[in-house]
This record gives C-alpha cells, sequence and structure tokens, in this order.
C-alpha cells in the first residue's frame, strides 16, 4: 500500500468529506418520526406479548400446581 503525505491526505480527505450529501431538515423529521413510532409500535406489541405468555404461563401453572 502506498503512503501518502500529509498534504495529499488532506486534499484526499477535503475531496471526500465534499462528496457528502448531507440530509434535509424534513428528511430528518420524518426519519426521527418514524423510528419513534416503529420504537413505540413494538414497546406495545412486546409488551402485549409479555402479557399473553405471562397469562398462559399463569393458568398452566395454577391448573397443574393444584
Amino acid at each position: 500500500m502506498a503512503r501518502t503525505n500529509p498534504a495529499q491526505f488532506i486534499q484526499q480527505t477535503r475531496a471526500e468529506i465534499g462528496k457528502i450529501v448531507w440530509p434535509t431538515r424534513r428528511e430528518v423529521l420524518l426519519t426521527t418520526l418514524m423510528v419513534v413510532l416503529l420504537a413505540g409500535f413494538a414497546a406495545a406489541f412486546f409488551s402485549i406479548v409479555d402479557i399473553l405468555i405471562r397469562l398462559g404461563l399463569t393458568g398452566i401453572l395454577s391448573y397443574f400446581g393444584g
């Protein structure tokens, strides 16, 4: 691998930084909203599944436990 001097490294780094396409404010807000909504949906889903499993296990254990 060829070594580059610091000046070339800085020049290449600036060239790569210039290629970055930053998201717009609207894109950031929409993706943030989607993440929050999906996290809430996942939390509600797993809470319901947890409750159902707990109720099922409690029912089974109380039936066989006497």
